[in-house]
């Protein structure tokens, strides 16, 4: 079988540019649109914690979702590994998700009624399963092929480098609406409008992206595979049988959710902890992605020395530390500029133990210095370990079960953004309902001491990753693989 060239693995990444896109419009977006903090945006859901009195509707719904994820991931992963049909296991799949993910990702944002309703909680709760249900269609065969089109560890190397540079890429393009959604605004364009124009342009750059390696790669002179015989519920109990891999995903889970804890924070520790314009957003997560991208090529060197299992620990830890700086902001206190009517203002905001007014900008410098060489590390690495599990189990049973493996990756990483955005939604607002009270009553959903606390959660998860990944034996899957490469 022919083996990819450079440039089709560049050509295979695009896919990743694509939903990474999508899937970071609705971890960026999905609690800012909803759970707005912006005087004129409509409200379309119930606000605060009105669930038991420590769950947002918001969250609830998010949370809810992955019930039926539980189901669908190993579901496509089954009738993915037992594919047969002509043009691939996989490209099919991708193909017929394109389009409808790009399109229901747009729905989501587009609730009916222009007040809080049951309408738009219905309506919200409907399509954000549709969106995970086409989600899964595309990710799942897409990240099956990361082990199947990576025939030695060079390429392998190469592929988790390449997409992961198109996913901060994508990453980088859905947090464009705080530049664009603005100037919309300052044409006259109301707050709801100015995003989701942005949506829709993103989304059709999305799908273009995702559609580009289904047309250009042809899965069967690159895949030899012979399908599953075994059914979804087998070859699932068989995936999690596998120790190594249990151990991964477990720690996987723990990244997720520090990570999109972040993401998700993001937005509100530059408006609420900083005190800046939400432009800084972008400013600063761009300053981070080069940053990371920079260190890139050393990464597949010091994985040869190394090993992978050192370096994602190394990469949980410098996270963590990226998220101390995070939740001391709203501790020690920052002095941040805001625009109001075309001028810049000063605006303080009071630390929880301290105000020291240390500039905004120099909390947002450091936490994109300390992050960025952890992001490339876990930017790159943890999909190169599931192609790996994946390929010794293969070696160990005689079954080409990629789909299932990277589908139970692929729920870790859903199970672990959708929890985190439970936490988020619950946890940023402490601190912020008594004020409502008194000041803007929208502006409940996130406070100082929240964030703070939001912090602190993220660093946890990630040293409970660490922790977990500790378990991991490397040298056992690698010795498997090196006896199949040594035939």
């Amino acid at each position: 079988m022919k083996r990819l060239t450079k440039k089709q693995m560049r050509i295979f990444a695009v896919g990743q540019l694509g939903w990474s896109t999508l899937s970071g419009i609705i971890g960026a977006w999905l609690v800012t649109f909803y759970l707005p903090t912006e005087s004129d945006a409509t409200q379309f859901v119930p606000q605060g914690l009105i669930i038991g009195g420590f769950l947002t509707v918001l969250g609830l719904i998010t949370a809810l979702s992955r019930v039926f994820d539980a189901v669908t991931d190993p579901w496509i992963a089954s009738m993915s590994d037992r594919s047969k049909n002509k043009r691939g296991r996989r490209i099919p799949f991708m193909q017929y998700a394109a389009i409808p993910l790009s399109l229901v990702t747009v729905l989501l944002f587009c609730a009916p009624v222009n007040e809080i309703s049951g309408i738009n909680i219905a309506w919200i709760s409907v399509v954000i399963v549709l969106f995970y249900l086409f989600m899964t269609m595309y990710c799942t065969p897409y990240n099956a092929l990361i082990s199947e089109f990576g025939k030695t560890q060079e390429d392998r190397m190469y592929i988790s480098t390449a997409i992961s540079l198109t996913f901060f890429a994508g990453t980088m393009l859905a947090y464009t609406p705080f530049v664009f959604a603005g100037v919309l605004r300052g044409m006259g364009i109301g707050f709801e409008w100015s995003y989701r124009l942005c949506f829709i342009v993103l989304a059709v750059i999305a799908c273009i992206c995702m559609l580009i390696p289904t047309f250009f790669l042809k899965e069967k002179e690159f895949v030899e595979t012979k399908p599953s015989e075994t059914d979804m519920f087998k070859s699932l109990k068989s995936t999690f049988k596998n120790k190594s891999f249990r151990t991964f995903a477990a720690s996987d889970i723990m990244y997720w959710v520090g990570l999109t804890l972040f993401q998700t924070g993001l937005p509100f520790f530059v408006k609420v902890s900083m005190g800046l314009d939400e432009i800084y957003t972008m400013i600063f997560l761009g300053g981070m992605t080069v940053l990371s991208a920079a260190f890139y090529p050393i990464v597949p060197k010091l994985v040869k020395k190394h090993g992978k299992k050192k370096l994602v620990i190394l990469g949980f830890l410098g996270l963590a530390a990226a998220y101390v700086i995070a939740a001391l902001i709203g501790i020690l206190g920052a002095k941040g500029h805001v625009t109001v009517d075309g001028a810049a203002q000063e605006k303080v905001v009071t630390g929880l133990l301290f105000n020291l007014q240390i500039p905004s900008e120099i909390f947002g410098g450091l936490i994109c210095l300390i992050a960025a060489f952890p992001m490339a590390l876990l930017g790159i690495i943890p999909q190169s370990i599931v192609a790996d599990v994946a390929e010794a189990d293969g070696i160990e049973t005689g079954e080409n079960r990629e789909g299932m493996f990277f589908a139970a990756r692929t729920f870790a990483m859903k199970f672990g953004q959708s929890l985190a955005m439970l936490m988020f939604t619950s946890l940023a607002i402490i601190g912020a309902a008594k004020r409502a009270a008194t000041d803007n009553p929208n502006d409940i959903t996130a406070g100082v001491p929240g964030m703070v606390i939001v912090g602190i959660v993220a660093v946890a998860f990630c040293v409970l990753g660490a922790v977990l990944l500790g378990f991991y034996n490397e040298k056992k899957i690698m010795k498997t693989i090196e006896k199949k490469e040594d035939k």
